[in-house]
């Protein structure tokens, strides 16, 4: 130890006279000096005292730096690298209402109940739409975890099984749009069919509507 100094005493206490106050927040910390039997003079004791005060002040503010940098650090990692354009805003609502506007149609049911319609009998009867999906005779857009298939793409004459021609047009489409593409293509007006909706003219056309089909994959690959 110092000659300066016979002890130092570091406790969490109130506030009392001759100690040293550190107030880090909310916390206290005492330091309680005792001279040194040698009797330095009381300005030697002074500023020792006043060097240990800058010490602590010293050591605060760098921890704070130390966290200010550290909080701006993590900040920085989260924010994106610049700021989000007005053209992506715009393309991001517009995504959003297309996809609404085709939850909203009513077009859509799950494989529950399509073996509801299709009365199927075994133990687990929501299983052969997923098997129809997977051997791509159907499409199915996802929303939220659960499958959700066309009610168009399934012929009520046939005991709501998938209709003839589907899975060819699924395939060529398969591609280059996935389910929530697919369900885009078959609800908007197509020039290739006079301006009419792929899905009006899959029972009754398949044919017609696979070519549209066939016509888009080459207009992208060739456009």
């Amino acid at each position: 130890m110092l000659s300066i100094v016979e002890s130092i005493e570091i406790r969490q206490e109130p506030h009392s006279s001759g100690a040293i106050e550190v107030q880090p927040e909310s916390e206290k910390v005492v330091i309680t000096i005792k001279r040194s039997a040698q009797q330095p003079s009381q300005e030697t004791f002074k500023a020792y005292v006043n060097s240990l005060e800058m010490v602590s002040q010293a050591f605060w503010s760098q921890q704070r730096s130390v966290r200010d940098e550290t909080i701006t650090t993590i900040v920085d990692m989260c924010l994106p690298k610049k700021p989000v354009t007005s053209t992506l805003l715009r393309e991001a609502k517009m995504l959003v209402q297309a996809k609404t506007e085709i939850l909203q149609s009513n077009d859509w049911i799950t494989a529950s109940e399509i073996a509801e319609l299709a009365q199927f009998k075994s133990s687990n009867p929501s299983s052969q739409p997923n098997k129809w999906k997977h051997s791509g005779k159907i499409f199915a857009l996802r929303h939220e975890g659960v499958d959700y298939f066309p009610i168009y793409g399934l012929d009520p004459a046939n005991a709501f099984r998938p209709v003839a021609g589907l899975g060819d047009i699924v395939s060529t489409l398969a591609d280059m749009k996935d389910g929530w593409g697919m369900a885009f293509w078959f609800a908007s007006p197509n020039s290739y069919l006079g301006g009419k909706r792929p899905k009006d003219l899959l029972q009754t056309k398949p044919q017609d509507v696979l070519a549209a089909a066939e016509d888009e994959v080459a207009g992208v690959t060739h456009g």
